[in-house]
């Protein structure tokens, strides 16, 4: 076979090209352009060769591990629902949408495991000093000077535990005193941070802000927006994000019928990728108290160093057809009812510290007829179907009616 025919029978070259530069070319000239031929054809035979190393005969990219869904992630009670009139006023920043071109996502495991008594391993201490002394430099403090002491009970608060387990006939687990977390307490500041590498700080007294700015549990969004802008611009040093993004998010009422908003940032990054990663992993948030005044601010910076590779991911109309095959995940007590049902639909990661996979989701918010009350007020239930193409999925889940979460 000639090289020109082999190239477009790869769909490579069309074999004209090849045919017309022969034909204008002498003899001296088109000997070194059908060696050429035949070079590009040992390098496509080569690159053909390298491509089937890593796909099987389905197509399957055999470099990337199989994937199996976390189940029992949640521990909330309840399941996870959110109240509102009308879709619209469930909001949020989230990066991608449904016009969104992006064809793969990148999956990382969780670098804690844990036990059946849900104790962890796998944390980095040093990682999470690292990270408590950098908070506690955005925040002005003298990294120095500070002590860094952790969570573990004094000799006497475990023996009264030991002997809780005793009068139920029980030991204490394995690692049960193990610390899980570094604290530094400064003056009117205490950091804490966790094995999933959340900083928790806590600001006593509560710090108020200028009385023009309304930082209340149920102020509205646009009173949620300004106090947004001042505490980025007040805390930018400890916010620490090169361009950062505004997310308020919420919008669901209580029972009392009382809205609600959050704020929290992420950066912007310089690609799509990168901003649906920093959106769903890489935030900062700031809490009010009943007064209004800030008391918590958190900082998320889980530990993602272990990347499986980028997965080649579904659109979301492929996702709704598995929703409505009942492929999907769900703390909601109440069976898919249609697809007329189905309101609003976003991609997000799931991050629970217990997931054992951060792997992309599609959620779906489905008014759950059953709940509706009768001033209007609406339920909406949080659906989830994996992103990845299930050819990567070793337990595809299949809803049974129980919490699958």
């Amino acid at each position: 076979m000639r090289g020109n025919e082999f190239l477009d029978k790869m769909g490579l070259i069309d074999p004209a090209y090849v045919e017309a530069a022969d034909a204008k070319m002498n003899k001296k000239k088109s000997s070194w352009i059908k060696w050429g031929a035949v070079a590009a054809c040992f390098a496509v035979m080569i690159l053909a060769g390298t491509m089937l190393l890593t796909q099987d005969e389905s197509g399957l990219n055999t470099d990337l591990p199989m994937l199996s869904i976390s189940e029992n992630t949640s521990a909330a009670m309840g399941y996870e629902g959110y109240m509102a009139y009308d879709i619209s006023e469930l909001v949020n920043a989230n990066p991608w949408n449904e016009d969104s071109e992006i064809s793969t996502l990148p999956v990382y495991q969780n670098s804690l495991t844990y036990d059946a008594n849900f104790i962890a391993s796998g944390a980095d201490f040093d990682k999470m000093q690292e990270f408590i002394l950098d908070v506690a430099g955005r925040l002005g403090l003298d990294t120095n000077n500070l002590i860094i002491t952790n969570d573990a009970l004094d000799k006497e608060s475990k023996q009264k535990m030991i002997e809780k387990f005793q009068k139920v006939g029980d030991t204490v687990p394995e690692g049960y005193f193990d610390p899980t977390k570094l604290v530094i307490k400064a003056e009117g500041i205490k950091i804490e941070v966790d094995q999933s590498m959340t900083a928790k700080v806590s600001f006593n007294p509560a710090v108020s802000l200028p009385e023009e700015y309304n930082f209340t549990h149920f102020a509205s969004y646009d009173d949620k927006a300004a106090v947004a802008d001042y505490l980025k611009s007040e805390y930018c040093k400890f916010i620490g994000i090169d361009d950062p993004q505004v997310n308020i998010y919420g919008g669901d009422y209580n029972i009392y019928n009382q809205q609600s908003y959050y704020i929290e940032f992420f950066d912007a990054g310089v690609s799509d990728v990168e901003q649906i990663i920093n959106y769903n992993f890489n935030r900062v948030a700031f809490y009010c108290d009943d007064n209004g005044e800030l008391f918590i601010a958190r900082i998320y910076q889980p530990n993602l160093s272990k990347k499986l590779g980028d997965y080649p991911i579904i659109s979301s109309e492929q996702a709704k057809e598995l929703l409505l095959n009942g492929n999907y995940i769900s703390t909601v007590p109440y069976r898919l009812s249609g697809a007329e049902f189905i309101k609003k639909v976003e991609l997000i990661y799931r991050t629970g510290e217990h997931e054992e996979y951060y792997m992309p989701y599609y959620r779906f918010y489905v008014e759950l007829h059953e709940e509706e009350r009768e001033n209007g007020l609406k339920t909406y239930g949080a659906y989830y179907v994996p992103a990845v193409e299930s050819s990567y999925i070793s337990n595809m889940p299949t809803w049974d009616g129980s919490f699958n979460y």
